[in-house]
Formats: C-alpha cells, sequence, structure tokens
C-alpha cells in the first residue's frame, strides 16, 4: 500500500492501491462512488483561509465575477488572497489551464495543437471546497481527464490530475501534457527555484552536484527560448518532428532544478508550485506567454512508453503568500514539498 500522509487536515495517499500497479482512486474519474453536481454557471467559487479562487471550465464568461474572460482558459481563472483583492491572473485567461497534449507530432492546427482548450469540459461540485474538472476522452487523442481542485484548510490548492489515453494515437511512444498560468503584469518575469548550472550537472557525470543549490532566476530572453527547466537527474530526449511549433516544451534552459518547485513573485505576492519528484515534471515559463508583460509561468508532464487504457496520476499543490524573501517561501513550501515527497 502507498504511504499514508497527514497535513493540514488533508489525508494524501502515496504510491500505488496495495496489490496493484494502480495509483490511489483520487477523482470521479476513478472512483465512481464519489458524489457530485454540475452547478448551472460555468465556474465555481472556493474560499478558506486568506484565499479566494474561482475554478472554471472552458467556456467564455463575461459577469461580475469573471468579466472579460475568455473561452478556451480553463482553471483558476482568478486567484485572490486578503493581502491582495486583484487577480493574480490576466483576467481574460487564467491559471493552471490545461494547454496541450504533446507526442511529437508537428500540427500545424491550432486547435489540435490546443485540443485541450477547446474539447468540452464538465464542472463537478464535490463540496464546498473542492470541484473538478472532467473532460472525456479529446477528439485527437483520445485523452480523458479529470482534475481535481481542493482547497485545503490554510488555502493552499491541491491539484490531483488523472488521465487515461483511450487512442493509441502517440506517434513517438510518449504522452506530454502541459499546463500554463498567465500572469497579470507581475514586476519580475520570470521564476525562482534552487538548482546548478546544466554544465555542473553535466561534469558531475550525470549525479546530483557536490556543490550546494543556488536559487536561481530563471527569465528566457523571449517566448521559447531557453524556456524549459528539467530536473537535475531528467536526462531524456523525447524524439519529435522538426520543427516543433510549441517552442516552449523542448526548448531546454542552462540550468537544472534541485527540488521540484518555483515561485514567482508579483505584486508583493508569490505564488508557489509544488510538485512530486517521482513525476519529474519539467519547469517552463515565458516572458509574454499572455502578452506583453503577461509571463507564463508553466509545467508538464512527459510520460514515456504511454500504455493504452492506463490511468495516470499526478498530484501538486500551489501556494499564494505575501513575499518577503526566498527563504521565506522555501520555509512556507516545505511541509508540503515533505508531504508530498515522503521518505520511501
Amino acid at each position: 500500500m502507498g504511504s499514508l500522509v497527514t497535513i493540514l487536515g488533508t489525508v494524501l495517499v502515496i504510491g500505488s492501491a496495495e496489490g496493484t500497479n494502480e495509483p490511489p482512486k483520487l477523482t470521479s474519474l476513478s472512483d465512481p462512488q464519489v458524489r457530485y453536481v454540475v452547478p448551472a454557471k460555468p465556474y465555481v467559487v472556493l474560499r478558506r483561509g486568506p484565499i479566494e479562487a474561482v475554478v472554471v471550465n472552458n467556456q467564455a464568461v463575461d459577469d461580475a465575477v469573471l468579466p472579460g474572460h475568455r473561452a478556451g482558459y480553463s482553471g483558476l481563472a482568478r486567484l485572490s488572497h486578503t493581502q491582495r483583492k486583484e487577480n493574480l491572473f490576466v483576467p481574460a485567461y487564467g491559471g493552471l489551464n490545461f494547454e496541450h497534449i504533446i507526442d511529437g507530432t508537428a500540427h500545424q492546427e491550432r486547435k489540435l495543437l490546443f485540443e485541450p482548450r477547446s474539447w468540452p469540459m464538465e464542472l463537478r461540485q464535490i463540496d464546498s471546497h473542492t470541484v473538478e474538472l472532467y473532460q472525456a476522452p479529446t477528439p485527437t487523442y483520445g485523452v480523458e481527464s479529470c482534475q481535481r481542485f481542493e482547497l485545503l484548510q490554510d488555502g493552499t490548492i491541491q491539484v490531483t490530475i488523472e488521465v487515461i489515453p483511450h487512442k493509441r494515437a502517440f506517434r513517438f511512444g510518449y504522452m506530454g501534457l502541459f499546463w500554463a498560468s498567465y500572469i497579470h503584469q507581475p514586476e519580475e518575469l520570470g521564476i525562482y527555484f534552487l538548482g546548478w548550472p546544466a554544465r555542473l550537472v553535466s561534469e558531475s557525470g550525470g549525479k546530483v552536484p557536490s556543490a550546494a543549490a543556488q536559487w536561481i532566476h530563471a527569465k528566457s530572453p523571449s517566448h521559447g527560448l531557453l524556456a524549459t527547466h528539467p530536473s537535475w537527474d531528467d536526462h531524456r530526449d523525447f524524439p519529435r518532428q522538426e520543427p516543433f511549433p510549441l517552442t516552449l516544451v523542448f526548448n531546454l534552459s542552462e540550468y537544472r532544478y534541485a527540488e521540484p518547485w518555483y515561485f514567482g513573485v508579483s505584486h508583493g505576492m508569490a505564488l508557489a508550485l509544488v510538485f512530486r519528484g517521482l513525476e519529474r515534471v519539467r519547469f517552463s515559463q515565458s516572458p509574454s506567454g499572455g502578452g506583453t508583460g503577461n509571463p507564463a509561468w508553466d509545467f508538464q508532464f512527459l510520460i514515456p512508453e504511454v500504455q493504452f487504457k492506463k490511468r495516470y496520476q499526478f498530484v501538486l499543490r500551489a501556494l499564494y503568500m505575501p513575499y518577503e524573501s526566498a527563504e521565506q517561501v522555501r520555509a512556507a513550501v516545505k511541509p508540503h514539498l515533505d508531504a508530498l515527497n515522503p521518505p520511501k
């Protein structure tokens, strides 16, 4: 059985269910016993602790809660804090938006490049602090997905993602899944993480460098250039057709991260995204993904040798807090990093 970790009133199961290779059943995709209602509106407002989060499907909205929200952008349409009432994200777009399904095919049609944006999503409200976004198998790749957004007691957002590929449609045998967050006019366009120059990792023979990890401020000189930051032990290479149109995905930076989390700063607030190391997430960022002055702070999961009909699961947490220093953010992240990455 997987390890049980309790933090902030939430029990998180790490690992597979006993006697199987399947991950635990954590969303309505895997657990048909989950009860939910489908709200009349295309969004749900969650409030807990200092946080207000609005979870939206990929429909357009234009009302007092989400003025001018465009179709094609799901996830967190709005994120605010008692210390900053304004939306962290570009109001027309949002954050933690399920953006791409990738197999290395150089599609030219935008609808194929951004398939999760255009295929309908169903909003499922579980309780006053939990909502899911369910998407039936997409037409090209046949990826069925469910994303659960749970607002924990302290205002941390835990996101559990489950996907099942229902088609043998992956040209090079792997499946990439990409999420984007469009930040509204922050003072700093880049992201911060602990890591090393890629050169130093290479000189260490692919092993963890002996030198202590340092704070890296990663900011691409332009969209798609030096855009993606793997972990120090992620030496995977994924074939693709060239020129591949999604330039963020495979254009690696000159840095490698040491711990599976990063943060960015906007208007005196910090957004930190914390992951499980076993999933070997790759950080991606663009200085202008949401338009001039609106960077994209992204992440992607790449699954080699993807298996037909297998359920894959990813868990992450998003923390939004007043910013004082990198070490202050690190201290706030630590219990969540430990919860997602318990000792083996």
